[in-house]
């Protein structure tokens, strides 16, 4: 039995996700994310079960595992209630343990979702926070948002919103006790640890190619091989 398979049972979502395959290929017939990326949730599988460390690795180090949308689709036709999004989620969790993720274009955008998604969600109590959606740093947003970026407020008070205010609406101010809240559950479950794994791997990957943080960012906010893509 390899070492990083002996790893990943320690996940009990491995030990939920991995019942009994029979290599059917259901899963892969089902998955969303199969008929966009070059992705096979049926080989995914096969990989995990061989128990082969040096294949175990290269999925550790791949873009692979990052094309998975966690929607337990597999898990509704698996004629032996497998769970491949399980597994994902078992490979993904090992992957930033060892550092691997920074090795993959898909993966290196862990860095990012966790800077941003989890900074807004300690600092305001949401994943996204208008203010902090700039449409210089997110183009793709379109036009409409840039002109909306400059009307925050004027907006929510049209839309009947309550961006930044006390009481209840949509984006009300978080009070600080309950942030403070977050802030322990983030501590006590180790997600504050995970964040920091992932942000000084950023920085290694980052000090390696030789490039300030400001251009890893950068770097990984606009990469996007059409390698990905089944088509």
């Amino acid at each position: 039995m390899g070492k990083l398979y002996d790893l990943l049972m320690k996940d009990y979502r491995l030990k939920e996700g991995l019942n009994a395959c029979i290599n059917c290929g259901t899963c892969t017939a089902i998955c969303p994310a199969a008929e966009f990326y070059r992705y096979d949730p049926r080989r995914i599988v096969d990989i995990v079960q061989s128990k082969d460390d040096e294949e175990i690795e290269k999925l550790l180090r791949s873009d692979t595992i990052w094309y998975c949308g966690e929607c337990m689709s597999c898990v509704t036709r698996c004629p032996r209630k497998n769970a491949a999004g399980l597994i994902i989620m078992s490979l993904r969790n090992l992957s930033i343990e060892l550092g691997y993720f920074i090795d993959s274009e898909k993966g290196r955008q862990q860095y990012l979702l966790t800077k941003d998604l989890c900074s807004n969600i300690l600092d305001y109590g949401y994943c996204v926070y208008p203010r902090r959606f700039d449409y210089a740093g997110h183009p793709e947003a379109g036009r409409v948002w840039e002109w909306e970026e400059k009307h925050l407020d004027d907006v929510f008070e049209r839309l009947g919103g309550n961006l930044d205010g006390s009481g209840p609406g949509a984006m009300r101010r978080i009070p600080q006790e309950d942030l403070d809240q977050l802030k322990a559950i983030f501590d006590i479950t180790g997600a504050t640890s995970r964040m920091e794994a992932v942000r000084k791997a950023g920085e290694r990957k980052a000090e390696e190619w030789g490039m300030t943080k400001e251009e890893f960012e950068a770097k990984i906010y606009t990469d996007s091989s059409p390698k990905h893509l089944n088509h």
